[in-house]
Formats: C-alpha cells, sequence, structure tokens
C-alpha cells in the first residue's frame, strides 16, 4: 500500500524528485569510482564551497527565467564587482563593511540598468544582456589593466570564501576531533525542516488540499533528516560549516520565503505563467521585471565577492562563463524554459549536482575536453526532462 502510494508520489512530482535523484547518483558513481575520495568530508567541504558563487548566482537566474527572460551579462557582471571590491579594499583603502554593501547596490543598479530596455523599450533581454556581458568583459578588463590579479589582504573577507564557524562549543572530552557548532545547527535545521512541513501539511488540510498519507509523510520526514544529519556530520568532521554555505543557506532561506510567503513571489510566478493574464490582473509587469532584474545584479555582486574571497585575489579572467554555468545549474535544478515554474531550493541543487560533475571528473583524472562533453550531455539532458514531464502532465 505504502509502495504503491510512493509510486503514484514519485511519478506525480517526478520533477521536484528527479534532481535528488541525479544527484544520490553521482554520488554513488563518484564515490566508488574514487574509493570513496570523493565522499570524503574534506571533499564534500571543498565542494560546497566552490558552489557557493555559482549557487547565488544560479538563484537570481532562476528568478529571472521564470519571468521568461534570460541575463548573460551576470557572469562578467560578478567578476567586475569583484575586481572593484578589491580595488576599494587595496587601493581606496575602504573598510569591509563599506565595501560589501556598495558592491550589492552597484550590483542593483547594474541589474536595473540592464532591465530598463528590457521593461521600458520591449528589446529582447537575450540582447540587452548581451550588451552587458561585453560591456562588463570590458570594464573588468579597463580595472584589472594596470595592475593584473590584484591581492587581497583583507582576512575578514577571504573568510567569506575560505574561512569557517568557530567552534563555540569545542571541547577534548566528547567528540574532540568534531565541530560541535555544526552538529547543533544541523539539528536547529532537522528541527526547522521537520516543523515547517508540518504547518505546511495542516495548513492544506485545513483548505481541503490533496495531502499523502500519514504513513508517507512521516518518511519524507525521516528521510530527509537523516540526509541532512548525514550532510552535517560529514561536514562536521572537516573544519565545520564554511561561512560560504552560511551565507548560501541565508540566500535561500530569503528567497525562499519572498518566493513562497509574499505577494511579490506570487506576482512573479503569476508573469512567468501567462504575462498578458498578469497585466490584465492589475500586476505591474514592468515593476516586476525591475525588481527580479535588479536582484539578479545584487547576487551577481555578491557571487563576485564570494568568487575573489575565495581565491583571495581579483583576476582579469573572473566571471567567464560564470552566466552559462548558473543557467545550466537553473535548469538542471528543474527551472522551465516556458517561464512560471522553478524554485530556489531546487537550484541549489542543481548547482551542486553542476559542481559535483566538475569534482568529480577532476578527481578521476577526466580529460577536460571530455568533462565539457558530459555536462554538456547533462545539461541537454535535464532540459528533455523538463520538456517531456511538462508534455505528460498536460495530458
Amino acid at each position: 500500500m505504502i509502495l504503491n502510494e510512493l509510486k503514484t508520489e514519485l511519478k506525480r512530482n517526478i520533477r521536484d524528485y528527479g534532481m535528488y535523484i541525479a544527484l544520490f547518483i553521482i554520488f554513488l558513481i563518484f564515490g566508488v569510482a574514487t574509493d570513496g575520495i570523493f565522499l570524503s568530508s574534506r571533499n564534500i567541504s571543498n565542494l560546497l564551497n566552490q558552489t557557493g558563487y555559482l549557487a547565488v548566482l544560479a538563484i537570481g537566474v532562476t528568478l529571472v527565467i521564470v519571468i521568461r527572460h534570460i541575463d548573460l551579462s551576470v557572469g562578467f557582471l560578478s567578476g567586475f564587482l569583484g575586481a572593484i571590491a578589491a580595488i576599494g579594499m587595496v587601493f581606496w583603502h575602504l573598510p569591509i563593511w563599506i565595501v560589501i554593501p556598495m558592491i550589492l547596490v552597484l550590483g542593483i543598479v547594474a541589474g536595473l540598468i540592464t532591465a530598463y530596455p528590457v521593461a521600458q523599450l520591449g528589446i529582447p533581454a537575450f540582447v540587452a544582456s548581451l550588451a552587458g556581458w561585453l560591456i562588463y568583459r570590458g570594464a573588468l578588463l579597463l580595472a584589472t589593466l594596470k595592475t593584473g590579479t590584484i591581492i587581497i589582504p583583507n582576512a575578514t573577507f577571504n573568510a567569506m570564501g575560505n574561512g569557517f564557524i568557530p567552534d563555540i562549543f569545542a571541547s577534548d572530552v566528547f567528540l574532540p576531533e568534531v565541530h560541535k557548532l555544526t552538529l547543533i545547527i544541523g539539528l536547529l535545521l532537522i528541527g526547522f525542516n521537520v516543523v515547517s512541513k508540518i504547518r505546511a501539511r495542516k495548513a492544506k488540510i485545513f483548505y481541503g488540499f490533496e495531502t499523502v498519507s500519514r504513513h508517507l509523510f512521516i518518511g519524507q520526514m525521516v528521510f530527509m533528516s537523516v540526509i541532512i544529519a548525514i550532510v552535517t556530520w560529514i561536514l562536521a568532521g572537516y573544519n565545520g560549516m564554511s561561512w560560504t554555505l552560511v551565507i548560501v543557506l541565508l540566500v535561500v532561506a530569503i528567497y525562499s520565503f519572498v518566493t513562497k510567503k509574499t505577494v511579490l513571489g506570487r506576482h512573479i510566478y503569476a508573469v512567468g505563467g501567462n504575462p498578458e493574464a498578469a497585466e490584465l490582473s492589475g500586476i505591474n509587469v514592468k515593476k516586476i521585471t525591475f525588481i527580479v532584474f535588479g536582484s539578479m545584479g545584487m547576487l551577481s555582486g555578491l557571487s563576485g565577492m564570494l568568487f575573489a574571497a575565495r581565491l583571495q585575489s581579483a583576476t582579469t579572467t573572473a566571471g567567464t562563463l560564470f552566466e552559462l554555468d548558473a543557467i545550466a545549474a537553473a535548469y538542471i535544478g528543474g527551472v522551465s524554459a516556458a517561464g512560471g515554474v522553478g524554485s530556489v531550493v531546487s537550484s541549489l541543487i542543481g548547482a551542486i549536482v553542476y559542481t559535483s560533475l566538475t569534482s568529480g571528473m577532476n578527481l578521476m583524472g577526466i580529460d577536460i575536453a571530455a568533462q565539457y562533453i558530459v555536462r554538456g550531455a547533462v545539461l541537454a539532458l535535464a532540459v528533455i526532462f523538463d520538456v517531456t514531464t511538462r508534455k505528460i502532465g498536460s495530458k
């Protein structure tokens, strides 16, 4: 009985579960192929840190695609803003508490500039953002023309990309080699997930929506709790949770709340589902376009700072192919090219899938040419999967 319901639930929500299945298969294959090195605490920690800047970009790109647009400028915008952050600290001697908000504001302004020809003049986003791609590529070269690579000596800033949260509960008696604060955060995440899912289920029952059986619901809760516990334990075995991961989780939490619990979020998906109908229903489509692109610019700034902090420097090549990697991560995460479909959490998983492929193939010593082919094939399969499931769902 439960197995039949599980199969029905899996078929009904195959778009949501597909990426988790893919991630599990990837981890299993690379775990076996690398004799467990891929699944080591050190590699998982590095993998999540490498995913940070890409995940932030993918979240922004997801909302852009949801409203049926694209933004090709985000890669070099990210690199350019990372360089401006480095210049601000190294040459202008600005403190970090000024640099970070300054870069975020500059990102918002850049996003609004990209949005203007799209929202006000009706120019295709592909063309407008391609112009931005060229402009920010040139701006990055100009910013680093005289200095080349700019080394960032600010330890606080660099901690965003390389540092780990301190273990305020460190002890040489109880689990001496395990990061206790990370374990506590993991337990809190498990509790938050359980409470939020229970509330959501009660709300569905109250309003008469269809829900899974209690046994399957409990099974889902146990499964997610076990996954969080395993990841937390792995991270706790190597320096604990990084500041990069903390930042990414905060971004995911904020954007998940906005997209799922606010009027703005509902308007974004309404515009993506049918712009004309949304306009007729009183939604200001132009305003939504400006907000989404402004948000994309802000996240580009954050991504650029995370990347610069990880390298502890700003380089002339920063941002190269970032936009394509972010778009690929969003599509792998289940965002629909038709608009109106996609979630922040799914894009995070898509980014992890995408980075896991690169990490696993590097550990196996696979040639870079073959890596590009594999990543392209995975992206193609993700889009085919999206189109196929939409056709099945419409029947």
